[in-house]
C-alpha cells in the first residue's frame, strides 16, 4: 500500500482553494442554520429520563414494541436492540408524577402483554444531571480548543495556530451539523467522538505544518504557495494511509458494533473525512491567507553568531 501511495501524482492543492472555500462555506452554512433552527436531538444523557433494559425469550421485533408503547401513551419512547436481538433498551424522557419504579412497572406491564419479558436493569438520569452534563461537555470542548491554540502558537507561529483552530472549528461544526440535519441522537458517546475528532484533525494538521516548516528552511527558492503545495504532496501518502486504515476500523464498528456504538462510529467517520480535508484546505489555506512566509519560520540568528572571534 505504501508503494501504491508513493506513486501518487503531484497535485496542485492550493490552486483549487477557491472551490474548496465555496464547499466549506456551503457545508458550514447548512450546519449552522440547522443547529440554529433544529438544534441537536440530545439523548437521555443530556435531557434526563429513564433507561430500561428488558430481555425476551425469543428474538424481539422493534416495530411491534414501539407500537405497543405508543398505544399505552409512550409515543416518545426510543426502542433499540442492546447487544443481541433478544435484549431491548427503552429510553424515556422524564415524566412528572411518576417515580422510577412506577414508570418501569408500567413499561414492563405493556411489554409483557405480548410475551414473556424479564426486567434487566433500570437507570435514571435526572434533568439537573443532564443539564450539568451539557454544560460540562461544552466547556470541555472550549478548553480543548483553547489549549490547542496555545500549543500550536508556541510550537509554530500564530498564523499556523489560527489556521489550526479554524480547521478544528470547521470540523466540529460540520460534524454537529451532520447530526442536526439527519436528526441523529446526540449523547455522551457522540460527544466523546467529537472530542476525538479534534485530536485526530489536530494531529493531521501538525504533520502538515511540520513538513511546511522543514521545507521553508530547506527550500530556498519558490513562493510560499509552492512550498506549501510541495509539503501537502509529501504528506499525502501518510495522510491517506492513516485515514483509510482508521475508516476501515470505524466501518467495522458501524456495521457490527450495535446501536449503542453506532452514533460514536458515525461521528468519527464524518470527523475523519472532514478532518483529512480540513488539514489541506482549511488549516493550510488559512495560514496562507494570513500571510505566513519563510521569514516567519526561519530560526533567528543571534548577532555575532557567525563571527568565530566573537564580539
Amino acid at each position: 500500500m505504501r508503494d501504491l501511495f508513493s506513486r501518487l501524482p503531484y497535485l496542485d492543492f492550493l490552486g483549487r482553494r477557491r472551490a474548496a472555500l465555496y464547499l466549506s462555506a456551503g457545508l458550514l452554512a447548512v450546519s449552522v442554520l440547522s443547529l440554529a433552527v433544529r438544534g441537536l436531538d440530545f439523548g437521555i444523557d443530556f435531557t434526563g429520563g429513564t433507561l430500561i433494559e428488558v430481555g425476551y425469550s425469543e428474538p424481539a421485533e422493534l416495530d411491534p414494541i414501539r407500537g405497543a408503547l405508543a398505544g399505552a401513551g409512550f409515543e416518545e419512547a426510543a426502542v433499540q436492540h442492546f447487544g443481541t436481538v433478544r435484549d431491548v433498551l427503552v429510553r424515556l424522557a422524564p415524566r412528572e408524577g411518576l417515580t422510577r419504579a412506577e414508570l418501569s412497572s408500567q413499561i414492563l406491564r405493556v411489554l409483557q402483554e405480548d410475551g414473556e419479558v424479564a426486567l434487566r436493569r433500570v437507570e435514571f438520569v435526572g434533568p439537573q444531571v443532564g443539564e450539568e452534563l451539557t454544560e460540562d461537555g461544552g466547556l470541555a470542548m472550549l478548553i480543548a480548543l483553547f489549549g490547542i491554540l496555545v500549543y500550536v502558537w508556541l510550537r509554530f507561529e500564530y498564523r499556523f495556530a489560527l489556521g489550526a483552530i479554524a480547521a478544528l472549528v470547521h470540523d466540529v461544526l460540520i460534524t454537529l451539523g451532520f447530526f442536526s440535519v439527519l436528526g441523529l441522537e446526540f449523547d455522551l458517546t457522540v460527544l466523546a467522538a467529537v472530542l476525538a475528532v479534534i485530536g485526530y484533525s489536530l494531529n493531521d494538521t501538525i504533520v502538515v505544518f511540520d513538513r511546511v516548516r522543514e521545507n521553508f528552511r530547506r527550500v530556498r527558492r519558490g513562493s510560499t504557495e509552492e512550498v506549501m503545495n510541495r509539503s501537502l504532496n509529501q504528506t499525502l501518502s501518510r495522510t491517506l494511509m492513516t485515514s483509510l486504515t482508521t475508516l476501515l476500523v470505524l466501518a467495522a464498528l458501524f456495521v457490527l458494533g450495535g446501536e449503542l456504538i453506532r452514533g460514536f462510529a458515525t461521528a468519527l467517520i464524518v470527523g475523519v473525512v472532514i478532518g483529512t480535508y480540513s488539514s489541506i484546505y482549511v488549516a493550510s489555506v488559512a495560514a496562507l491567507a494570513l500571510g505566513v512566509s519563510r521569514v516567519d519560520l526561519l530560526p533567528i540568528k543571534k548577532e555575532g553568531a557567525d563571527d568565530p572571534a566573537g564580539p
